[in-house]
């Protein structure tokens, strides 16, 4: 697969030719629409939010009993951004429903999710070398080594979660700190709210005949469509602008040791606004041995860490009572993110069994190819909605 072809790699939901159309034209110009685009993204949230309010009403804890089991909540998060191939549209998602009232320890566990299904991307990508032995098992390892690491997270955090809802506080208690709960909804945030406030209020009051959970619906509706859109067109624009510079550090950070990779993950991440497009970048250039395996691995956790930028920018178009608790669910996609780094990369054990676990699945797809099918249905798709049926059964 070439170069170019990695660098487009990321699915989009909007027309490519529509999308590359908006790349084109001066530095400055380009900049002028991201900051249009970020702007949409605001009310986009916006709009998920106070959607979700109108429809639920008083019963959001109703609306949402379906996840109230923390295996469903991680299943919707995988499933939903294995399907869409973006954890940043999925958590952006998140982050506006949160602010619409559903509970933040429903919403964790769809964030652990989303880290798990944004993984297809990367692994699709090996795809492309399958035809060639040696070079198809290392793409492949070093593809699938996000999905074992993302797996070990949730097999640690999660449960630690559910008996003490570590996350959820240490969330709470950061984002009470940083601004307040009562600045968050009453100064903190007013610089915002004007801006915000107006293109959410006319699109509600074109629906004003109508009932308040159709609007609502049609508001949730119209906010995921426009972040599909705004996300797309922003990976775009950052990426004809920030590619090559990502490159570049790629190139020169990755075989520097774990500190640096991780460092260089995150920044790669953070200018490209895809961590599916950042570990994509690599697994070309391990396939053709340009990275090991272990210089691939601190880059992807890096990649992790990047891609929470987006529900923190996310959570500032909240304005109100619930923004504190979407600025909490957008600090514990960080904290789980680091705090996954900071325990199984430190730990030798630990920091071994996604490699072992990448090696050994690499090497089995090479011997049969429809093994790498099978894992990426399997891991993506069969067996989230398998424990789900058997989280149910046990729950009935």
């Amino acid at each position: 697969m070439s170069k170019e072809t990695v660098l487009t790699a990321t699915p989009t939901h909007v027309s490519d030719s529509h999308a590359a159309e908006l790349a084109h034209g001066p530095s400055w110009l380009k900049w002028l629409k991201i900051a249009g685009l970020v702007y949409l993204l605001l009310v986009s949230v916006s709009l998920i939010g106070g959607g979700f309010k109108l429809a639920a009403g008083e019963h959001a804890k109703e609306l949402f009993a379906f996840a109230s089991n923390p295996v469903a909540g991680l299943v919707v998060g995988t499933v939903a951004t294995a399907l869409i191939q973006s954890s940043s549209t999925v958590t952006s998602i998140i982050v506006g429903l949160v602010a619409g009232g559903l509970p933040v320890g429903i919403a964790i566990p769809m964030i652990m999710g989303a880290n798990i299904g944004t993984t297809i991307t990367n692994t699709i990508v090996s795809l492309g070398h399958v035809r060639r032995g040696d070079e198809f098992r290392r793409a492949f390892s070093a593809a699938t080594i996000h999905d074992f690491f993302n797996i070990m997270c949730v097999l640690i955090f999660l449960p630690l979660e559910i008996m003490f809802g570590f996350l959820e506080k240490a969330g709470g208690w950061l984002s009470t700190h940083l601004i307040g709960a009562e600045s968050m909804s009453m100064k903190g945030m007013n610089f915002i709210k004007p801006v915000v406030k107006p293109p959410v209020k006319l699109i509600e009051s074109t629906m004003s005949g109508l009932p308040d959970m159709l609007t609502g619906g049609v508001m949730i509706l119209l906010g995921v469509l426009t972040i599909f859109v705004v996300i797309t067109f922003i990976g775009k624009l950052l990426k004809s602008l920030m590619v090559g510079k990502a490159k570049d550090i790629l190139h020169s950070a990755v075989g520097r040791g774990p500190i640096s990779g991780i460092t260089s993950g995150t920044v790669v991440t953070v200018l490209v606004q895809s961590s599916s497009t950042t570990t994509s970048l690599v697994v070309p250039l391990a396939g053709s041995g340009v990275f090991s395996l272990r210089q691939v691995y601190p880059f992807t956790l890096g990649a992790n860490i990047g891609t929470c930028i987006t529900a923190l920018l996310a959570a500032t178009a909240i304005v109100g009572p619930s923004a504190v608790f979407a600025l909490q669910i957008a600090l514990v996609h960080l904290l789980y993110n680091v705090l996954g780094v900071l325990v199984i990369y430190s730990i030798p054990f630990l920091r071994e069994l996604p490699i072992k676990g990448a090696e050994k699945i690499a090497d089995v797809a090479v011997r049969n190819k429809l093994v790498a099918l099978g894992y990426i249905a399997g891991m993506f798709f069969v067996i989230p909605f398998v424990m789900i049926g058997i989280s149910n059964l046990i729950a009935a």
